[in-house]
């Protein structure tokens, strides 16, 4: 089959977001056998045209549409990216009879409203990699999809649960030419990399167990580092670790680190860490295999508010793992998320005090927790009247602490003001 796999996603903001969920199943459908291609819309100055071009050549017998983000997170002033999605299932539609099939990481999240919403055919929850070519297979076969893992129809009641890989050494890394355009012209633009998948903490708040589920589920090291190197070796330098969980285990991370030793990379990449099991050997270990940045999602600067998150750390641990970076030479970016339940101006004077005793690089600022459906947020809302029912998540709906928001703002201008490198 002639398959076109499509990303929506139009959003070009600070570092380029390559699909590499895209890539990946465009690899694992290669690999069954059916010739694909890719157009990524972000990349196209006419993102109708280039559609309407590559259907009218390609003649496309399946589309698969990659939903990235349902909206930006941003409490005040919202923006809604779902209809980037849903223009481009149009477009499919008035060129193409071929069946219109979504997946992507923001379609996990509500994958049923999201279908109706945008009109595609079919969806694909969790990972798309082996239910997609099975969902192929029987697409060309003339047999009705069934119940496969994760699958939503038009007009369905319900699904099979999602199935998780056990051993993604058993999905293909899609080649590098899959996303190199998308990178071209993107001013140190890193390449992303995704080692492990599933996410175990549990944060109150937080949509990952959704998307990837919650036992991590790992690449060897050394299928990472021989990926990173035949990128390295079409001269790309940068990369990014997009794994939430870069030192969940800590014994992965230090072998994943000794690979790229061992590879003889010359190459500078950033990760995401929990500030928690970071040993002054392993800071040092990821900055002699060429870790530059961190970013370091505490949130809050409150035990108390910590506690409440479900984060398996306090500040003292956060502390203790940003002056082991700052000793290795790591840059370190700090994450606060303010406004949650149990937020009080005070816990929040009291955040930024913390966040400014740790003498960070750069420190994220955002002022509202966005609200998604499963989540221990989402059952306090309910309880507390914030939303009347999760079927409302599908447009930007989040938590503040009544009657706080205009005070945060000020405070956090104010603390910004004298921190020039704080982002709010």
């Amino acid at each position: 089959m002639r398959v076109l796999l499509i990303s929506a996603n139009r959003e070009d903001g600070d570092m380029r977001v390559p699909a590499l969920g895209l890539a990946c199943v465009a690899a694992s459908a290669a690999g069954a056998g059916h010739e694909t291609r890719i157009l990524d819309l972000m990349i196209e100055p006419e993102p109708r045209l280039a559609l309407e071009d590559v259907i009218g050549n390609f003649r496309p017998d399946a589309i698969g549409v990659s939903v990235r983000n349902i909206d930006d997170q941003s409490m005040r002033r919202p923006r809604f990216l779902l209809d980037q999605a849903r223009e481009a299932v149009a477009r499919c539609r008035e060129s193409s009879a071929a069946p219109v099939i979504l997946g992507g990481a923001g379609f996990s999240i509500l994958p049923r409203p999201i279908l109706d919403y945008v009109g595609a055919d079919m969806g694909i929850a969790g990972e798309g990699e082996s239910v997609f070519p099975e969902l192929l297979a029987r697409i060309e076969a003339g047999k009705d999809p069934g119940t496969l893992p994760g699958l939503y129809r038009a007009q369905g009641t319900g699904t099979a649960p999602c199935a998780y890989v056990s051993n993604l050494d058993d999905l293909p890394l899609p080649d590098p030419h899959l996303l190199a355009r998308s990178l071209a012209g993107a001013v140190d633009a890193p390449v992303p990399v995704q080692s492990r998948r599933g996410c175990p903490v549990g944060c109150s708040y937080c949509s990952t167990p959704l998307i990837e589920g919650k036992v991590v589920r790992r690449r060897s090291p050394e299928a990472v580092a021989e990926w990173m190197a035949r990128w390295a070796a079409e001269g790309f330098r940068r990369f990014y670790f997009v794994d939430n969980t870069f030192n969940l285990p800590a014994e992965y991370a230090a072998g994943l680190c000794g690979a790229i030793l061992d590879a003889h990379l010359d190459i500078d990449w950033r990760c995401i860490l929990v500030p928690t099991v970071v040993s002054a050997e392993l800071a040092g270990l990821m900055a002699r295999a060429g870790c530059r940045e961190v970013s370091l999602g505490f949130e809050s600067g409150s035990a108390a508010l910590l506690g409440g998150m479900r984060k398996p750390f306090d500040p003292g641990d956060v502390r203790l793992a940003a002056e082991r970076l700052r000793r290795a030479g790591i840059g370190r970016m700090g994450f606060l998320l303010l406004g949650g339940p149990g937020e009080t101006e005070e816990t929040a004077r009291e955040s930024f005090d913390f966040a400014e005793s740790l003498e960070l690089e750069a420190l994220k600022i955002t002022i509202g927790v966005r609200i998604y459906p499963g989540t221990e947020l989402a059952r306090v809302a309910l309880g507390e009247g914030v939303i009347a029912s999760e079927a409302e998540l599908l447009h930007p709906r989040f938590y503040m602490a009544r009657g706080l928001e205009d005070r945060l703002r000020a405070l956090a201008a104010r603390r910004q003001a004298r921190n020039p490198g704080w982002i709010l």
